[in-house]
């Protein structure tokens, strides 16, 4: 990654920022839960770049210039939501549970091997 790279990153980021405190209150307060909770269990791509973030800003930004609540955008279940529109990614939590199960696995064999 180039030093320009880093730059352009920084901006866009940056910009996506400016967005995100221009929305009202409670959206704000929605997206940073959702920002929160995708970094935790969130598509391995989610720090390819802003494009799903900056998707769920386009979403609010909607929802807010129609006159809608942020829970009319995203529904009562916030965490319901962020599982849908992931539901198709690999996530961190997939890639833990493999690696758990290639540990056990491993260690079961190395195991049978002994009780030979």
């Amino acid at each position: 990654m180039s030093i320009q790279d880093i730059i352009k990153g920084k901006k866009e980021w940056r910009a996506h920022v400016a967005r995100v405190k221009a929305l009202p209150q409670d959206y704000r307060i929605v997206y940073k839960e959702i920002q929160k909770y995708l970094f935790k269990v969130g598509p391995v791509e989610l720090t390819d770049g802003t494009g799903l973030l900056s998707g769920i800003v386009d979403l609010f930004e909607e929802g807010a210039a129609s006159g809608k609540g942020v829970l009319e955008v995203t529904g009562n279940d916030v965490a319901a939501f962020c599982d849908d529109l992931i539901k198709d990614s690999k996530t961190y939590a997939d890639i833990y549970q493999e690696s758990a199960r290639q540990k056990v696995n491993k260690a079961m064999n190395k195991d049978k091997g002994k009780t030979k």
